[in-house]
């Protein structure tokens, strides 16, 4: 997921093409936390958050993304796991990514 997230070409060349990756641009890289992006809406009003990673869990596996992402990036912040942030984001580009770890990384055998 980590090699995925780094190598998507999502920037422009010279020729105005998406052809170059964060490391391609010398990017930065911001890294927050974000629990309610697992909200299962199907049913009801209210968001439902049952299936998500247990907190501990989770927060490794974040602690442990950030670790792996600075290995190749020189700049990467990083949100406040758990916390009530206020983030400002500005999309530069003509699209936005969702990227499900559930759809790109293969299935494990039971």
């Amino acid at each position: 997921m980590i090699a995925k997230l780094l190598g998507l070409r999502i920037f422009a060349d010279e020729n105005g093409k998406t052809n170059l990756a964060l490391k391609d641009i010398g990017g930065e890289l911001l890294l927050v936390s974000q629990f309610t992006l697992y909200a299962d809406v199907r049913h009801g009003n209210r968001p439902g958050f049952t299936n998500a990673g247990a907190p501990q869990e989770a927060i490794e596996l974040y602690e442990y993304i950030i670790e792996r992402c600075r290995e190749q990036v020189s700049t990467v912040e990083t949100g406040v796991f758990g916390a009530d942030m206020k983030v400002l984001l500005t999309n530069d580009g003509p699209f936005t990514i969702l990227l499900d770890s559930e759809e790109i990384l293969p299935k494990k055998a039971n």
